[in-house]
Formats: structure tokens, sequence, C-alpha cells
């Protein structure tokens, strides 16, 4: 497969990051004013994500919902997008005619680190989170059984930090309270 040859101006590449997902199939995101692409979840990844998300609609607060494949515009950055591999939204997003969804409407956004994904490139993306108003940030790590709940954006951190290993209940705070099972998740091999 050929990728079109393509020379992005300022304020151009969230079209070019659209012309290279629809030819490559990948997932393509803006982080910074990089793109970053990398592969639609699968197996364990996947299952992760829908282990999570059954837990979280089982008992999730009236009005809320949650959302697969749904991108998070940078504020005030025609181009920086972020898409979370899930992302916890006001049911209206249903009826959104937009594609980006506002990160401060977000209540709960969760990555799932993929087998060959590099330490720097979480972190970088963690403070994108933060940058973005994201209020919690769940990033899950099934290569080494871990998970790190993130909360308190400001400055461009995250200022509280909760780690915990596969098997410790996931403490999610309001709007949620209650916890989420981290002994289901899978483990890559």
């Amino acid at each position: 497969m050929t990728v079109p040859a393509m020379h992005p101006r300022p304020g151009n590449l969230r079209t070019v990051a659209e012309q290279i997902e629809k030819a490559t199939g990948l997932r393509v995101e803006i982080l910074g004013g990089s793109l970053v692409m990398s592969p639609t979840p699968r197996g364990k990844h996947a299952g992760t994500i829908r282990r999570i998300r059954q837990q979280l609609e089982a008992r999730m607060p009236g009005g809320l919902a949650a959302y697969e494949v749904t991108s998070l515009a940078m504020p005030g950055d025609p181009d920086d997008y972020c898409t979370p591999d899930l992302v916890i939204l006001p049911e209206a997003w249903d009826t959104d005619d937009e594609w980006l969804a506002d990160p401060t409407d977000t209540e709960l956004a969760i990555e799932v680190i993929s087998q060959t994904e590099k330490a720097r490139r979480i972190t970088d993306k963690n403070g994108w989170y933060s940058i973005a108003g994201v209020r919690l940030l769940l990033v899950v790590d099934p290569r080494f059984g871990k998970w790190t709940l993130y909360s308190h954006p400001r400055s461009g951190s995250y200022h509280g930090e909760l780690e915990g290993e596969y098997g410790l209940d996931i403490p999610l705070p309001g709007p949620f309270g209650f916890t989420v099972d981290s002994g289901c998740l899978p483990r890559y091999a």
C-alpha cells in the first residue's frame, strides 16, 4: 500500500492525519504537533478495553456513557487531538455532529498500553491529557500488570497519582464513586 506524498502546512496537519488514517487503517493522533500512528486495538489490548467498559457501564452514573474511537481536541490548537482507548462523556455526545469532543467534558479517559509502547511516549501522552484538562486519566499496562489513575491536572501535569497492580481494585472518585476490578484484566505474554 502506498501512502500519498503530503506536505502539511501549519493548520493542515489534521487533514494529513485523516488522509493517513483513511489510506492505512491505522489510528492516527496529533500530539504536540507530531503525528503518532498505531494499529487499532486487538487481542488482549481490545479485551482489556472491553472488560473495563463492561464494569463501567454496569455502574455508570446517569447522563454519562462510554465511547471508543472518540477523539478529544486540544483546546486552542486547530491540529492537536488524541484518541483514548475509552472515554467517558455526557450521553449528549450521542447526538453531537462534531468529530472531536471537548476534553473538559471528559469525566475519564482510559489508555491501555500496547506491547510495543515506549516509555517516553507514554509520559508525553499523559502530559497532553493534563494540558487539555482531562480530569481523570486511567493508564492500564498489561505488559507489567499495573495501572495508574491520574487526577488533578494543572500546569501540564497531573498532581494526583495512584498506582496499583492487577488484583487491586481501581477506586474511581466522583462522579463515579465505585471501584473497577483489575484482577480480571489480561496480561500480555
